[in-house]
């Protein structure tokens, strides 16, 4: 079981994921809607794994990818992305992400990409 910090800007997504790594036996620690608060939560919670949407409000995700990775280098984080934005998806990669996960999603992807990450 994972310990794990949830960002996206929407809170059903927030729910969805949440709901998602709940039934897979997980434990959501913290929710986070931008960036910024998400670097604040993982300082705070420390969690085993985050998942960071890409575009949000007063923080992207990339940047605040980059600010944990500062904080701690072995940090876990899945990217939350849209279609059509695989460059983001390169950039978070680089700057850090150890994966990335496509919306719209199906829950054994996004339960086959978190075991990937938290294995590796």
């Amino acid at each position: 079981m994972a310990r794990v910090l949830v960002v996206d800007d929407a809170a059903f997504m927030r729910m969805l994921i949440k709901k998602i790594l709940t039934q897979a036996g997980h434990q959501v620690v913290g929710e986070a809607s931008n960036g910024k608060e998400a670097v604040e939560k993982y300082k705070e919670l420390k969690p085993d794994l985050v998942t960071m949407d890409i575009v949000m409000p007063e923080m992207d995700g990339i940047t605040a990818v980059k600010e944990i990775m500062k904080i701690d280098p072995n940090a876990k984080i899945i990217m939350i992305t849209a279609v059509g934005q695989e460059a983001k998806v390169m950039e978070a990669l680089k700057s850090g992400a150890k994966g990335y996960i496509v919306k719209p999603f199906q829950a054994p992807k996004v339960i086959e990409e978190v075991n990937r990450v938290l294995s590796s």
